[in-house]
């Protein structure tokens, strides 16, 4: 990128119909391992109107609850049923039980180095982690915000300020960077549903959502907006009910929002809807865990790790660093320490952030939590990856 530019960035709340979709497949990873947690599970869905449907292969000893674990997320995201009716939408399912030929007991606390070393990725992917010194979290500012709008859309004291509301609702914000850094609040866009009867005239709409989630939002940021900052809020008029009665939405189609608003890269992998035998979703983590250490270790203020897996293999084929200029050491070097201070092979990722253990550990749900408002730079759960643990080894 040059060094002054604008960047944008989304999120969207969790009644968006995508977001509803990985809520759903998180939902289903958390409830088979909740039971077991040697489970294997993927787990996908898409919604339309009226209609929610699952596709699962599983491996496990755990029971088989899949719809009413849907039918348990429609609810908790609060759809008016003639937008979404959780107990009387139509869910059609696609189930492949593998647990006879494919269920494998693994105790990776137990195991040794070299049984560690047995374990290979069944997927090939390539990965990418990215920190900056933009935000306490090591996050970038943009999708940073994006995320603070949809949760504060979100927010039930809101909702109750604003009844009119409805849970289907997706931001984006532009900041302008100047000499690489951001320097100001470019725009925010605001698209939310309302309900058709009683909703407010447009002029108030403005008014509640500038006072209500804008003002409050930004005025807890590093950089502000000023009199040229574009609002733009339901630029196109009023979207009524929202939800799978407008749009229809899809697993794994908001990659972006789960990484880093693409302002990095990212492997375009989905996320959600897979257990933590997974590498390309448990590579992203372990990715993001790695660069997040260098940035707050002080090597860099920005810093890009790439994992690359190959099927077969235990650990990643290859491992590269990209500090974009802004190294305090060579990339090179650090990414030498990178690999003497992390283990990347699976079975090591999966023991050492106790991934398959997170969700019998947060009994209300681990990986659906992380199915909106991003997978990384989270501060509202404590999530290994996101951890500092590292920097002294780093130093």
């Amino acid at each position: 990128m040059s060094d002054d530019f604008i960047f944008t960035s989304e999120s969207v709340t969790t009644g968006h119909p995508d977001k509803l979709c990985d809520q759903v497949s998180d939902a289903i990873v958390d409830h088979f391992l909740g039971q077991d947690p040697n489970a294997g599970i993927v787990a996908e869905c898409a919604v339309a109107s009226g209609v929610l449907f699952i596709s699962a292969h599983y491996a496990s000893r755990g029971g088989l609850a899949i719809p009413d674990v849907a039918r348990d997320v429609i609810r908790g995201i609060g759809y008016p049923r003639a937008v979404f009716d959780a107990d009387a939408c139509t869910i059609m399912t696609s189930f492949m039980d593998h647990s006879e030929r494919g269920y494998v007991e693994l105790d990776l606390d137990a195991m040794g180095d070299e049984d560690i070393g047995r374990i290979t990725a069944k997927d090939q992917v390539t990965v990418f982690g990215y920190a900056c010194d933009q935000t306490e979290t090591l996050m970038p500012l943009p999708v940073t915000i994006a995320h603070q709008l949809a949760r504060r859309l979100d927010d039930p004291e809101l909702k109750a300020d604003l009844p009119y509301l409805l849970p289907d609702a997706k931001v984006q914000v532009g900041v302008e960077y100047q000499a690489g850094r951001p320097a100001r609040v470019h725009s925010i866009a605001l698209e939310t549903s309302q309900a058709g009867d009683g909703g407010p005239k447009p002029e108030r709409l403005v008014s509640d959502l500038i006072n209500g989630v804008i003002t409050p939002v930004l005025a807890e940021q590093p950089v502000a907006p000023d009199t040229a900052t574009h609002l733009f809020i339901n630029p196109e008029g009023p979207i009524i009910g929202g939800g799978p009665a407008v749009h229809s939405g899809l697993t794994g189609r908001k990659t972006g929002i789960d990484t880093y608003g693409e302002y990095a890269r990212h492997s375009g992998a989905a996320l959600s809807g897979k257990d933590p035998m997974r590498i390309d979703r448990i590579g992203a983590y372990m990715a993001r865990y790695a660069a997040k250490n260098a940035v707050a270790a002080g090597l860099a203020g920005e810093c890009e790790v790439q994992l690359s897996y190959s099927i077969g293999s235990a650990g990643p084929v290859s491992l590269r660093v990209r500090t974009f200029g802004a190294g305090k050491v060579e990339d090179a070097e650090i990414a030498r320490r990178l690999r003497a201070g992390f283990d990347f092979r699976i079975g090591a990722i999966v023991r050492d952030l106790r991934l398959r253990h997170l969700p019998a550990d947060n009994p209300g749900g681990f990986y659906r939590r992380l199915a909106a408002y991003g997978h990384m730079g989270r501060t509202d759960l404590d999530l290994p990856w996101e951890r500092t643990d590292k920097v002294e080894a780093l130093g």
